[in-house]
């Protein structure tokens, strides 16, 4: 699934993907949005999401997720 999700972005295709896969979001993504109880508590690019996470909520959850 993963490498077909690759493949249509590496073709131009525009696709909005739900993942618990941090590290696939982060390689694949050109946005990513951080969702809590279907509120958007974040959004932008990988690096300010990943780096520098603002929400106290987004950070919680990327350190328990992340090694």
């Amino acid at each position: 699934m993963l490498r077909t999700i690759r493949s249509l972005k590496e073709k131009g295709h525009t696709m909005l993907v739900v993942t618990h896969e941090m590290d696939f979001a982060k390689n694949v993504a050109d946005v990513v949005m951080f969702m809590d109880e279907g509120i958007i508590e974040e959004m932008g690019s990988p690096e300010q999401i990943f780096n520098n996470p603002q929400n106290p909520r987004t950070k919680d959850f990327l350190s328990k997720v992340l090694y």
